[in-house]
């Protein structure tokens, strides 16, 4: 089962100024253009492969470039279907205000190498053995998917920091691949990519201030960032009991990476259903896409954010998306978070909350959900640090959302 994306897809990396240049036959032209009125930074761009072979169906992807006139300009191919073929080319961009550019996609023999700025990965322990529900000895090993053992839980010590991991150059995440299914934050203080560096040593360590940043949320029993569940009777139902588990890492790129998990019979207090979860984060940006696709959907779903003392919440909404947030000195060293869950309204219920977390009530369509969340740490490079920041972050994040930049292809 794979996801088809219901909503548009925003922001991430920068990019040059370019003039119209002739296209050659064996080449395809692209126009992108920025409908709003002020400059927007990292725009997360796509192409669905059909529209490119529409016009050139023998394409050797192999060979793809993107170019701006003679300048090679940092992309992917995806295949988020995983069936050995391309479904879309994704790029990142600056736009100015009201600017159209002109791209140009062609074959070449040396096509480029780009530096990552995103990264997903997943680690778990070989060469060891279960006492228990503990995984004593052996050596971490990264791996492309998992099915979780039985005996997994939390602190079993078999999963690096407890799960899959994620990162843009921006901020990390990962969640807790246990009955907990919480995502968690890693602040980070370097661009550079820094899941690797993370867990090798004890659960204890990313915890403490490094060279790279830290976890940067206490989660407990809470939803964490974005974390979600069924909404039964008033009450939130995490996925704690499933038959199986299954987690792949399917795109880890230079400009988008991506974890999909794979939940057979969770149990969610109507019966079992199977849900497919996919998380994805583009480069320069903090935001995680979570796209849901569920078979025999509870009456709806949830989403949270954590509660912490000394915290401010903040809601709003625009025609077609709206947020709720928190933003406080609610570090573990009281440092300011600034957390966020943005939902499409059309999906909307309500807000409400428990001892826990906010929660946002949200309903499926065709048994499908997307919704984002992000977080923003004060001591980032370039960081958010006042409320009246973070909230026009929030602010020009809808808009954007609102008005995804316009793509055509010839």
């Amino acid at each position: 089962m794979s996801l088809k994306f219901l909503i548009p897809i925003l922001p991430v990396t920068a990019f040059f100024a370019c003039s119209p240049a002739q296209p050659a036959e064996d080449e395809l032209t692209i126009q992108i253009a920025n409908t709003l009125d002020h400059v927007r930074k990292d725009v997360f761009i796509t192409l669905p492969a059909d529209k490119i072979k529409r016009h050139h169906p023998g394409w050797d992807w192999s060979k793809a470039a993107l170019f701006c006139q003679d300048t090679p300009i940092p992309f992917q191919t995806n295949d988020i279907d995983q069936n050995g073929q391309p479904d879309e080319i994704a790029w990142v961009a600056d736009l100015d205000s009201r600017q159209s550019r002109q791209l140009t996609l062609r074959s070449t023999d040396f096509p480029p190498a780009f530096p990552k700025r995103t990264q997903a990965e997943l680690s778990h322990k070989t060469g060891g053995i279960w006492e228990d529900r503990k995984y004593i000895g052996g050596t971490f090993t990264n791996v492309t998917a998992l099915r979780v053992p039985p005996e997994h839980t939390d602190h079993s010590a078999y999963i690096r920091y407890e799960g899959p991991g994620w990162e843009s150059d921006k901020i990390g995440y990962r969640f807790y691949l246990d009955w907990r299914n919480a995502p968690d934050v890693f602040g980070k203080l370097t661009p550079g990519m820094t899941l690797q560096k993370i867990g090798l040593d004890d659960f204890n360590s990313y915890h403490q201030p490094s060279e790279w940043g830290m976890d940067v949320l206490r989660v407990g029993s809470s939803m964490g960032l974005g974390g979600f569940g069924s909404w039964t009777n008033g009450k939130v139902e995490k996925i704690a009991v499933a038959d199986s588990i299954f987690c792949e890492i399917v795109l880890n790129g230079p400009v988008q990476s991506m974890v999909r998990t794979r939940y057979f019979g969770w149990e969610t207090g109507k019966g079992k259903t199977d849900l497919v979860s996919e998380m994805s984060i583009t480069a320069g940006s903090r935001l995680t896409r979570h796209d849901i696709s569920i078979n025999e959907s509870p009456d709806s779903l949830c989403t949270g954010l954590a509660k912490a003392p000394q915290t401010v919440f903040l809601h709003a909404c625009s025609q077609k998306w709206g947020y709720m947030a928190t933003w406080g000195k609610q570090s573990p060293n009281h440092e300011l978070l600034g957390m966020a869950v943005l939902y499409p309204t059309s999906q909307f219920l309500e807000l409400t909350a428990d001892e826990e977390n906010y929660l946002a009530v949200l309903k499926t369509i065709d048994d499908r959900l997307s919704y984002y969340f992000l977080a923003a740490w004060e001591k980032e490079p370039g960081g958010i640090t006042s409320l009246e920041a973070f909230e026009r972050y929030l602010k020009e994040t809808l808009e954007e959302l609102e008005s995804p930049v316009s793509v055509t292809a010839e």
